[in-house]
Parts: structure tokens; sequence; C-alpha cells
């Protein structure tokens, strides 16, 4: 249930960021720099919120995430009222925190997994975003409307909602997550894994260093998820210019966002009956056809929304595969840390190519940033190659 909360409070709020961001910035250019914000908030929290898991468990840290995500809630309509792009982004910021909730939770799933059922186990917890997520965006012009007589702008009515919405799902995680899934995986652990010296920020570097496929699941990750969020921050700006409105902006988003979650199973079954490589291939395949399709747009809202719907598709495919790929590549002691430093990872990326959508689209054009996108997924499908080529050649 705090899944599905959590899923609802980050759509709802992330629907209109952009449209807010230039409102109260007045410039198209800086726009982007909303969901930046907010990836950036998501990164910069990842690895505190992964060291407090690791000493305290799953719950302590979950709990804080959404604790935190209220708060920049709050911010942001506080700087909406007052006209503060700086303060905006300082809201958007810590708004990422329930971002990282939500993806965290998705290790929660594995931690008592097994090893053959272990991405199906991750695709669940990403299953669960659905309803909330596909809801938020259709619920953003009601919420909108719902703080017209408050003095509130229309556009920051959805992080009101979210705000109340993150504040259930602390209190749901705070009294249901129990037993703690990450405590009891390590109380179940061989004796040798129990050492806390092998549960540090080091010994997950170490392992990721030392191992191909956990690279390649790192990057997998970081990619799959910058390509989605460069071309779905900017996607109701490019809506914007060719007229759609705030209802059919949310429909889009909303059609995105059933592909990033509600296929989620299919590609949890995928990933473990197929193998963790071939699943990043398809995310590699999906993720460029979603850019050919919403690039070519121009004023078709309907490829713009096929686009869409496929982006979400690869994204999921990427995070599903990555996220299974990278738990089985190191030690169990090791796993919080490095999944920790996943996170960290991708949404640093999906900063950067937030940060450079906006400029892209200001100086060039949504299609351009389409092509940038599918541009990132080259190095990507290389070293999937690569891993493949290498495995088989130790197996053969």
């Amino acid at each position: 249930m705090s899944q599905i909360l959590g899923g609802l409070g980050v759509a709802t709020g992330i629907a209109l960021a952009a449209v807010l961001a230039k409102q109260v910035s007045g410039t198209e250019a800086l726009s982007g720099l909303a969901p930046t914000a907010t990836v950036t908030g998501t990164a910069l929290l990842s690895m505190p919120l992964a060291a407090l898991m690791t000493s305290r468990g799953r719950r302590p840290g979950l709990v804080l995430a959404y604790l935190i995500g209220a708060v920049g809630a709050g911010v942001v309509v506080l700087a909406a009222v007052i006209s503060n792009f700086p303060l905006l982004l300082v809201g958007m910021a810590g708004f990422g925190a329930a971002s990282s909730a939500n993806l965290q939770a998705r290790f929660a799933a594995a931690d008592l997994a097994e090893p053959e059922r272990r991405a199906r186990a991750i695709s669940t917890v990403v299953w669960a975003t659905t309803i909330g997520a596909v809801l938020g965006p259709n619920i953003a012009a009601p919420a909108g409307r719902s703080v017209s007589g408050l003095g509130i702008p229309a556009a920051a009515g959805p992080f009101v909602w979210s705000a109340g919405v993150f504040l259930v799902s602390a209190v749901l995680m705070a009294v249901m997550l129990r037993p703690d899934p990450l405590l009891t995986a390590r109380a179940l652990a061989p004796a040798e894994d129990q050492h806390p010296a092998g549960r540090s920020l080091r010994a997950g570097v170490r392992a990721v260093r030392e191992s191909p496929r956990a690279r390649l699941a790192l990057v997998a990750v970081a990619v799959s998820h910058t390509a989605m969020v460069s071309i779905m921050s900017m996607t109701p700006v490019a809506l914007s210019h060719h007229g759609a409105s705030i209802q059919l902006i949310g429909l889009v988003i909303s059609g995105h966002i059933a592909g990033m979650y509600a296929f989620s199973p299919l590609m949890g079954w995928l990933s473990d009956r197929l193998g963790r490589l071939s699943v990043i291939g398809l995310s590699v395949g999906l993720l460029c056809c979603a850019a050919l399709l919403a690039g070519t747009a121009g004023d078709s809202h309907g490829q713009t929304a096929a686009g869409l719907f496929i982006l979400g598709l690869g994204w999921s495919a990427g995070l599903v595969s990555g996220s299974a790929l990278l738990t089985d590549s190191v030690p169990q002691p090791a796993r919080a840390a490095v999944q920790g430093l996943s996170d960290l990872t991708m949404n640093t990326t999906a900063g950067i190519g937030g940060a450079a959508a906006g400029l892209i689209v200001a100086q060039a054009s949504y299609g351009w940033l389409n092509a940038a996108g599918a541009c990132l997924l080259l190095p990507l499908a290389a070293l999937a190659l690569f891993t493949r080529r290498g495995k088989a050649a130790l197996t053969g």
C-alpha cells in the first residue's frame, strides 16, 4: 500500500514540475531544472539512506525518505506562492527523497528472494507502484483546482496533495514493514558473511569493480533511467507547444507511467527465464524505438503518447533486469551499499540529463533531445554485447 501511495504522490507532483518551473522562472530554458532537482535530490540522498538501511534496516530508511519528501513538497508550494525559483529547486530536491524511497523499496523484495525468482520479486514491487503512478498525472488538474481559492498557483496544487500522501506512506511503512527484510536476510546469511567490514561503501565499490556483470548492471540501470528522465521531463513542454491541454498532458504521462510499471512483472519473468542480458538488450531496443517515435511526432499527440508508452517499457526492462543482475553479481554483505551506489549513479546521470534536456529543447528542439537520448544507448549496447561474449567464452 505504501508503494502505491508513494507512486501516487511522486507522479502527481512530477507531472507538472516542468510547467511550474517555467511559470516561476519565466523562461523555458530553466524548466528542465525542476525534474533535474528532483533526481539530484534522489541521488544525494541515496547513499545516506543506504547507509542508514545498512546499519538499521530497510524500514527506518524508507520512513525517513517519505518524511523528507513531504517536507520538500511543502517547500515547493511555498516557493510557487512567493515566486522564488531557487527555493523551488530546493523543494524539488527534497521531493526527490520520496522517489528514492520508491526505488529503494524494490531491493527490499530482493533481500529474501531466491536467485531464480529475484527479478520477479523486484518487478512485483515495481508493479505495485502502477495504480498510484498512473492515477497521479490524471489528478493533477483536480489538485490544481482544489487550491484555487487559497492563493496557490494551480500548477503547485499537486504538491499539496503529494505532501499528504507521503506522510501517510511513512506511517504505513513504519507500521507494516515487519519483520525488516534486510535484517532478516542478514541474520540468515552464513557466519562468514556477517562481518560489518563487508557492508561498507568501500566494500560495495570493490565488489562492483571486480565484477564485469555488476558493472554492466550499474550502467544499464543508469543509462535507461537517464534516457527516460531526459525525454519524459520535457515532453509536457513539447506537448504544450503543440496546443495540448493539461488534461491531455496528464493522459500522455499516465500512459508513459503505465509502460514503466504495469508490465514490470513481464520484464521480471523474462529476466528470470531468458536471462538478465537478454532483457537489457530488449531495453535498448525499446528505448531506441521510443526516441524515434517521440522525436518525429511533431503535432501528432497520438504518436507522442505511443513513444512515451514504449519509453516506459524500455525503462522497466532496464531497471528490473539491471537491478536483478546487480544483486546477483555481488556478495550479500555488500548488496545494500552497492544498491545505494546504483541509485546514486542512476540519479546523478539522470540529473545531468534532465538539466541538459531543457537546454537542448530551448536551443534546438524536442526531436534533437530524443536523438541525444538514443545516442546514450550505444555504449550500453556495446558493453552488453562485450559482456555476453565474455560469458560465452568462459562457459564454452
